[in-house]
């Protein structure tokens, strides 16, 4: 049976690889397989789908699409190009503004939010926007692991290692990998600032957006406030960080209904839902819960151990900079799905800490996938907006920008978090 699953695991990812598109499907596909043959039982089917993680995603989904509804991500942007000096600076302030964004919001609906910002400056100066839009969706993808609502990657390690929101900023005395984030975020500054030297044409801010609806400001605000104070209850319920995000996206919902925009607001919002996104999480649940089920984690992970041995700063390295490798062409999210109980089975073996590995695995898969076009959501979004603008971008240029971004980034998280938790 091992064998069988095994055969299938690596099916399901040369088509998630390979063939984007398909991806859902083979993940189904895999999963249905999988209860059919008995290797995951249907009894522990509700186990296995953790509806904490998928509440939370839903939840956030919801609030975020009212919150760019609003009106009140262009307003900040107004504020921001108010005090640019220059394209470079707008440049540098929009990304810095999509990354901190990020921090709290899924990195896809930041680019859409952001983006149109650089398009219409680019319009006015007559400039191509190919460098700001990839600049947005390079350092929202790279502020994403700051927090535990940040990226679908960071709710998937809060919830597989029990971590609480209070824990990506300090965790048993230590700083946590939120520190390692804005860091390297602060090192992508000058970086920025010598690629986009060239860019000295003057900029400001046409008109002042007006914010139609302040509620789902506030509910995203205290989203991320409620999510603090749970994080301090030891004894809550698995459930909570779900409950929480689900609430208070039903709350902006119940809003909606009641005020001008009534039921038509609501049924985009819902219809703006990642169903493809909650639907693969669900299958991929399944699908590693296989593996993991017939020994393959464990067998992974004694790869890890034999490549890495004894050298706990090996073992390290080649996780940081495998993910690197790996998140540059492959999805993050199955990538991290599959890791999280390989990191767990590796600490068991060599009787070690799993959180400076588990930060480490986030630090590479979140930030590696901006080393492509392809390598995270947030740069296809960013990449096919371009698209539609009649803006064509090769590798070359992408890359041009993202490579030192994000070697640069993932150098400094990497030193940092082995300097206070090795």
């Amino acid at each position: 049976m091992k064998t069988i699953a095994l055969i299938i695991f690596i099916l399901v990812y040369i088509v998630m690889i390979g063939f984007p598109k398909f991806r859902l499907y083979a993940a189904g596909a895999a999963a249905v397989l999988f209860v059919i043959l008995g290797i995951v039982p249907v009894s522990g089917l509700v186990g296995i789908l953790n509806f904490n993680v998928l509440l939370m995603l839903t939840g956030m989904m919801l609030t975020v699409w009212f919150f760019i509804e609003s009106g009140m991500p262009m307003k900040i942007a107004d504020i921001l190009l108010d005090h640019s000096a220059n394209v470079c600076a707008v440049t540098i302030y929009l990304s810095l503004f999509a990354g901190i964004i990020s921090a709290f919001i899924d990195n896809v609906a930041t680019v859409l939010m952001i983006a149109p910002v650089g398009l219409a400056i680019a319009k006015k100066l007559k400039v191509s926007p190919v460098p700001m839009i990839i600049s947005i969706a390079v350092s929202s993808n790279l502020q994403g692991a700051a927090t535990l609502v940040g990226d679908t990657t960071s709710i998937l390690l809060g919830s597989y290692a029990h971590m609480t929101f209070t824990d990506f900023f300090f965790m048993n005395g230590k700083p946590g990998i939120f520190w390692a984030v804005e860091l390297g975020a602060a090192a992508t500054i000058p970086i920025m600032m010598f690629l986009f030297r060239d860019m000295k044409q003057p900029v400001k801010s046409e008109g002042n957006t007006k914010v139609e609806n302040y509620f789902p400001s506030a509910a995203l605000l205290l989203t991320i406030i409620v999510l603090i104070i749970a994080s301090f209850f030891k004894n809550r319920p698995e459930m909570t960080n779900g409950i929480v995000c689900i609430t208070f996206g039903l709350a902006c919902i119940v809003h909606s209904a009641l005020t001008k925009h009534g039921l038509d607001s609501v049924k985009k919002a819902v219809k703006e839902v990642d169903y493809q996104t909650l639907l693969l999480l669900a299958s991929l649940f399944v699908v590693v819960a296989g593996v993991s089920e017939v020994g393959i984690i464990d067998d992974i992970a004694s790869l890890f151990v034999k490549f890495g041995g004894k050298n706990y700063f090996l073992l390290y390295t080649l996780i940081v900079w495998g993910s690197v490798a790996v998140s540059a062409f492959v999805d993050n999210i199955p990538y991290v799905t599959a890791m999280l109980p390989v990191i767990a089975g590796i600490s068991r073996m060599m009787g070690i800490d799993p959180n400076l590995l588990f930060f480490g695995l986030l630090t590479g898969s979140t930030l590696g996938g901006n080393i492509t076009p392809v390598g995270a959501s947030a740069n296809i979004t960013g990449c096919g907006i371009l698209r539609k603008n009649g803006y064509e971008v090769s590798n070359k240029d992408f890359m041009r920008i993202s490579v030192p971004f994000t070697l640069t980034a993932v150098t400094v998280g990497y030193l940092f978090l082995w300097i206070f938790w090795h």
